[in-house]
């Protein structure tokens, strides 16, 4: 068993993809900069990104696949679902021995793993758009976490610039510890180290924009006079709303405690 270790970003393992062909590598187990805990026996072959070898892996898919089919194949990736990499790897494999096309063959388990794989992502992209809530600073800055179960903010960036064309704003992935940032004409990609600690009064005064806790309350008590007490149905609410999105959601906050 080779253990192919690759850095974890989409063109890392199309460069794996391009290695295990290039050298012929048999009964191959992705990880992560080396993150595993399966193979206790096994050599490993570590793979540094190349974007020409990338590349080729690239168009030798477009050639094969449809215009909706490549699109898909990234948002696989995008998903993290476990043995993600393994099932793509599997797809490729079945693409690159035929000259059909093989996208509507759900007789095959990687080709409907990678369709579910593809829904969830596209679903958690959704989502985001939905729930993304941003605060304003002092310096007029707006900013907003997320924890989303599929690594979609580049998915979402453009939704936002579009829409928020008009406003500088941050957008932080706290699970993955990157963020997008907009500054009126370009959009950039920033990592930092962000503190989630409980939110205060205080740490509102100090960051925040004088009148951001007043429309926070505001949010809140709109949220509070449209809910129908009588209709509330939580099992619904939940499915549309799930509970891990909560803890960022301005309106799911419990009131700030005056210290």
């Amino acid at each position: 068993m080779i253990l192919v270790i690759y850095d974890g970003t989409y063109e890392g393992w199309l460069t794996a993809v391009f290695e295990i062909y290039e050298y012929k590598l048999e009964d191959t187990v992705f990880s992560k900069n080396g993150a595993c805990d399966a193979l206790l026996f096994s050599s490993n072959h570590v793979v540094i990104t190349d974007f020409k070898k990338a590349n080729r892996v690239l168009n030798g898919l477009k050639q094969r696949l449809s215009a909706d089919g490549f699109s898909s194949f990234h948002k696989a990736f995008l998903s993290e679902v476990n043995h993600i990499e393994q099932t793509m790897f599997q797809f490729a494999q079945y693409i690159f021995s035929t000259t059909k096309n093989v996208e509507e063959d759900f007789s095959n388990a990687a080709v409907w793993d990678i369709r579910k794989a593809t829904r969830l992502t596209g679903k958690e992209a959704h989502r985001m758009e939905a729930f993304v809530r941003f605060k304003l600073t002092k310096d007029q800055l707006y900013y907003a976490i997320i924890e989303p179960e599929c690594d979609v903010l580049h998915l979402i960036e453009n939704h936002f610039k579009n829409r928020y064309a008009d406003q500088r704003w941050l957008i932080y992935d706290a699970k993955r510890k990157y963020g997008v940032y907009y500054d009126l004409e370009n959009l950039s990609t920033v990592e930092l180290e962000f503190n989630q600690g409980p939110v205060s009064s205080k740490f509102l005064t100090e960051i925040c924009d004088e009148q951001e806790e007043f429309f926070q309350n505001l949010w809140k008590r709109y949220f509070s006079s449209v809910n129908i007490e009588s209709r509330k149905n939580m099992k619904l609410h939940i499915q549309h709303m799930p509970k891990r999105y909560w803890r960022n959601l301005i309106e799911k906050i419990p009131p700030i405690n005056k210290k």
